[in-house]
Formats: structure tokens, C-alpha cells, sequence
């Protein structure tokens, strides 16, 4: 039940990263949006990136090992970097769809699943 409970966390977590990393390229696309500061979308940006901490950082102490979670700390990495590409593509897919995705781009993320299956291999 732990391991749901964090991996939910961390894709919550690493939807609003993404929002916070990459959602302001997309909302340039807003006239008022488009007329803010550097400044003004780093601290716009700081804010949606305070909701990733919210769940980020109670995924990870549920779900290490030493904490009573199922997962080392390399497990958990390895866990939100898929998440994170997951998500990243599907934001990717959903809002900038003019951004090619190549079979380089499959592959890749072919091996960083790959690198799940490694990581956790006994």
C-alpha cells in the first residue's frame, strides 16, 4: 500500500513540476502572460514548484526503506525520473503539439525503463 500511496505522491509531485518547469513556455502564448518579466515567471514558476514539494517530499519519506517504505533511495530516483519523462511526454503530447516525438526519443525512454528493471533486480 505504501508503494501506491508514494508513486501517486510522485506523479502528482512531478505533474506540478513540469507545470513549473515547462508550463510557462505554453502560457507565453497568453497575451497578459506573454507581457510578464524573467522575474515575474520565475516567482509564478516558484509557486506551482511549492506544490511539487507538498507531495514530493511525503513520497519520499513513505516510501524509503529506512522510514518503513518499501523503496531505497536509489529505487526512488530511478522511480520519479520515469514518472517524470512520463509525464513530461504526456504534457508534451497534450500541450505543444508540434513538438515532434522521434523513435530516438522511444528509445531512450525504452532504456530508462530499462534502468527501473536494473535497479531493482535482486
Amino acid at each position: 500500500m505504501k508503494a501506491f500511496f508514494t508513486i501517486g505522491l510522485l506523479v502528482i509531485s512531478n505533474t506540478f513540476m513540469t507545470l513549473a518547469w515547462y508550463g510557462h513556455l505554453k502560457f507565453s502564448q497568453w497575451n497578459w502572460f506573454s507581457k510578464l518579466s524573467l522575474v515575474s515567471i520565475v516567482i509564478i514558476s516558484w509557486g506551482i514548484a511549492l506544490f511539487e514539494y507538498i507531495f514530493q517530499v511525503p513520497a519520499n519519506r513513505i516510501g524509503f526503506k529506512e522510514n518503513g517504505g518499501p523503496f531505497s533511495l536509489v529505487e526512488l530516483k530511478v522511480i520519479q525520473e520515469v514518472i517524470t519523462l512520463t509525464i513530461f511526454v504526456v504534457f508534451n503530447v497534450i500541450a505543444f503539439k508540434n513538438q515532434e516525438l522521434k523513435l530516438n526519443h522511444f528509445i531512450a525512454f525504452i532504456l530508462i525503463v530499462l534502468a527501473v528493471y536494473f535497479v531493482f533486480k535482486k
